[in-house]
C-alpha cells in the first residue's frame, strides 16, 4: 500500500462562463494533515466536490493507493474510503443522533433488522467517550447546537472508517471545548495513518495542525508544500496575490493625519457568537474608512450589524449621538444608514423589476405623499441618477437582470443615494465588474466624500484600501487586529495585521 492515499492531477472543472477549478493536482498522504485555504471564489469547495464524487471533472484525474479511481457520484467515494465533515451539514436534523451516527451502517440482528437497542448502547459510549458528548442519541439531532452537530458527523466519519477524511471549515460554528475535541480526533487520525484534509480560512488553526499546504486562488493553486519554512505573512501574501515587501518601519501620525471631526457614527463593542468578539469603529463625515480581512474575519457581518440586519448579543451602534435599536433595518435607514450587500444578485437587486424600480424602492416613503407616489417625482429621480452615475440601459423599463454586473452595482448604490443618506457601507462594491466600471465607482466615492458623505468600504482588494481610504481598520477572526491611519495604511501593513497570531492559540 503506497503512502499516497489520494491523488488529484490537472484537474479542470468548469461551470457555465467559470473556470472554477483550472488544473488543480492535490496530493494527500497517509499520516498527514493536509492544510487548504484560500480565499472567496478560490475553488476550495469545488475541489471538496469534486474529491467526494459530487462534481465530475472536466478533465485531469484521481488516484486511490495509486490505482485510477473513477467517481460517479459520493457513494463511489464512501466505498473508496473517501468521507467528508461539509461546512453545509449533510446529516438529517429529524433524525435520531444515533441513526445520524450509523447512517447506512446501523448494527443489525435477527433477520437482519436494526438493532436499536444495541445502536443506542454503541452511540452513547462513542459519543461520550471520545467526542465529550452526553446526550440521549434517541433524541433528534436537531436537538443539539451546530458545533455538536459537527462533532457528530466527524464521529460518523471515524466510526464508518474512513481512510481519507475531509473537513470543510469544521470549527465554524464551534465552541472552543468542541473545537479542541476536534483538534484531538484529527490528531488521533494522523497517528493511525488516516489522510486528512483540512479546508480552513483560520490561520491559527491551519498552522496549529496542518503538516503540508496548498493555497487556492481563482481556481489555481500558487502554492504547495510544508509550513515549516512558511511565515504567517507570507501566506497572507501568497492568498492575496500580492508580492511581500520589506515591512517599513513605524511611522508616527502627525497632526495633520489625525480626522479633527468628531465621529458621526459610532460602532461600540459589536458581538455575535462565531462571528463578532468586541468590534469598535468610528467613521466621520466626509470620510473613506476601508475594512479590510481574510475570508471570515468578520467584515460583512459587521456592515450588517451597523446597517440593523444581524442580531447581536451585545454591543451599540450610534449615529449623530442617538442609538439606533437592535436589529432595525427600518431605524438604520431612517437614521440615513444605507448597506450595499457583497451578495447584489440574493440581497441587492430584484431581478424581476426595472431599473427604474429598483431604483425607486427604497426611497417609496420620501417621493411619496400623503401616502401617494408621485410617477414624475419617481422618474426625475431614475433619470438624475442614471445619468450621474452613468448606468448603460436601453431605458429606465429595462429589467435589471439584463444589465452587466457593473451596471447592476450602479443601479444598487443609485437606489441609497435617492434616499440621500448620511452613512454608506460598502460590501465589496467593485468585486467582479470591469475595470472602466471599478474606475467609474472610485471616483463616485471620491465625489460622495468630498460632499460630506460617511463611507465603509470592505474590500479584499488592498490596492483599494490603500489607494481609496482614510484610515483602515482590518478585522482577524471577528476582532479588530488593528486601526492604521494616514501614512500607516500599506499593504504591508495590512497584510501584517491579517496574519498577526491570535492570542489564544499558538503555533504548533
Amino acid at each position: 500500500m503506497t503512502d499516497r492515499a489520494l491523488e488529484a492531477a490537472g484537474i479542470l472543472k468548469t461551470f457555465p462562463g467559470t473556470v472554477a477549478l483550472d488544473h488543480v493536482s492535490l496530493l494527500l498522504a497517509r499520516g498527514e494533515v493536509h492544510a487548504l485555504t484560500g480565499e472567496n471564489g478560490a475553488g476550495k469547495s469545488t475541489l471538496v466536490k469534486v474529491l467526494t464524487g459530487v462534481h465530475r471533472p472536466d478533465a485531469g484525474r484521481l488516484r486511490r493507493d495509486g490505482a485510477p479511481l473513477r467517481l460517479g457520484g459520493p457513494l463511489d467515494a464512501r466505498r473508496a474510503g473517501i468521507m467528508a465533515v461539509h461546512q453545509d451539514d449533510t446529516l438529517i436534523p429529524s433524525m435520531s443522533i444515533a441513526r445520524n451516527l450509523f447512517a447506512g451502517a446501523e448494527p443489525r440482528g435477527r433477520l437482519g433488522l436494526i438493532d436499536t437497542a444495541r445502536m443506542h448502547d454503541q452511540a452513547t459510549d462513542i459519543l461520550s467517550r471520545r467526542y465529550g458528548l452526553r446526550v440521549d442519541v434517541r433524541r433528534p439531532l436537531a436537538a443539539l447546537d451546530p458545533g455538536a452537530r459537527t462533532l457528530v458527523a466527524l464521529a460518523r466519519v471515524v466510526t464508518a472508517g474512513a481512510e481519507v477524511i475531509i473537513l470543510d471549515e469544521p470549527t465554524a460554528e464551534m465552541e472552543p471545548p468542541q473545537i479542541e475535541t476536534l483538534f484531538r480526533v484529527v490528531a488521533e487520525q494522523r497517528e493511525l495513518g488516516r489522510a486528512v484534509l483540512y479546508v480552513s480560512h483560520r490561520l491559527d488553526e491551519l498552522y496549529r495542525l496542518g503538516d503540508r499546504l496548498t493555497v487556492l486562488r481563482a481556481g489555481r493553486v500558487v502554492h504547495s508544500g510544508p509550513f515549516a519554512a512558511l511565515d504567517r505573512r507570507t501566506l497572507v501574501s501568497i492568498m492575496l496575490g500580492r508580492r511581500l515587501q520589506r515591512m517599513p518601519s513605524a511611522v508616527p501620525e502627525t497632526a495633520a493625519d489625525a480626522p479633527a471631526d468628531p465621529p458621526y457614527l459610532r460602532a461600540t463593542g459589536l458581538t455575535r457568537r462565531h462571528a463578532l468578539a468586541d468590534v469598535s469603529l468610528e467613521l466621520r463625515e466626509g470620510e473613506v474608512l476601508g475594512l479590510g480581512g481574510l475570508l471570515g474575519a468578520g467584515r460583512s457581518e459587521t456592515a450588517k450589524a451597523i446597517a440593523g440586519a444581524l442580531t447581536l448579543d451585545s454591543g451599540q451602534v450610534t449615529v449623530a449621538g442617538a442609538p439606533l435599536p437592535r436589529r432595525s433595518i427600518a431605524g438604520a435607514i431612517r437614521a440615513g444608514v444605507g448597506l450595499l450587500p457583497e451578495n447584489r444578485a440574493t440581497e441587492g437587486i430584484i431581478p424581476s423589476l426595472s431599473v427604474r424600480d429598483n431604483i425607486a424602492l427604497a426611497a417609496l416613503p420620501r417621493l411619496s405623499r400623503f401616502g401617494i407616489v408621485s410617477g414624475a417625482r419617481i422618474d426625475r429621480v431614475v433619470e438624475t441618477f442614471m445619468r450621474r452615475l452613468h448606468i448603460k440601459a436601453t431605458s429606465p423599463l429595462q429589467k435589471v437582470a439584463e444589465l452587466s454586473s457593473g451596471n447592476q452595482q450602479k443601479v444598487l448604490l443609485a437606489r441609497w443615494l435617492a434616499m440621500q443618506p448620511k452613512v454608506l457601507l460598502l460590501d465589496e462594491p467593485t468585486r467582479g465588474i470591469d475595470v472602466g466600471a471599478k474606475a467609474q465607482l472610485r471616483d463616485l466615492l471620491d465625489e460622495l466624500a468630498v460632499a460630506g458623505l460617511a463611507i465603509l468600504l470592505i474590500s479584499s482588494d488592498l490596492e483599494e484600501l490603500v489607494s481609496g481610504c482614510d484610515r483602515v481598520v482590518v478585522l482577524r477572526d471577528g476582532t479588530v487586529a488593528a486601526e492604521l491611519t494616514g501614512r500607516e495604511v500599506t499593504e504591508d501593513r495590512i497584510i501584517a495585521a491579517m496574519a498577526s497570531a491570535g492570542a489564544e492559540r499558538s503555533d504548533r
